[in-house]
């Protein structure tokens, strides 16, 4: 059974009126991933993904590419570990923080 793993991330760049949110979904959903994902009022996104750490990795892969229309500068972990608690039930789209 795969080490599971927890992270926190803010996604920097034109994140944002792209369909960033609903695309990361998305992924998380197709990897098996519970967690959130959010608009910040800076204009980053904000996630957590919760699951195998292998599909963890492939999830943040795929956020450093992004949706087609987005352009990522980068994907930086957030070591505060606060917002990173679960267990979580689902993979879920958050209100603008």
């Amino acid at each position: 059974m795969p080490e599971s793993r927890t992270v926190h991330v803010l996604i920097h760049g034109r994140v944002q009126g792209v369909g960033f949110r609903a695309w990361t979904q998305h992924q998380a959903e197709l990897h098996g991933l519970t967690g959130w994902v959010r608009n910040r009022r800076d204009g980053s996104v904000e996630a957590v993904f919760s699951g195998p750490g292998d599909l963890v990795e492939a999830t943040l892969k795929a956020c450093g590419q992004g949706p087609r229309g987005s352009v990522v500068e980068r994907v930086e972990p957030v070591e505060d570990g606060q917002a990173a608690t679960g267990p979580f039930e689902r993979f879920e789209v958050r209100e603008t923080r």
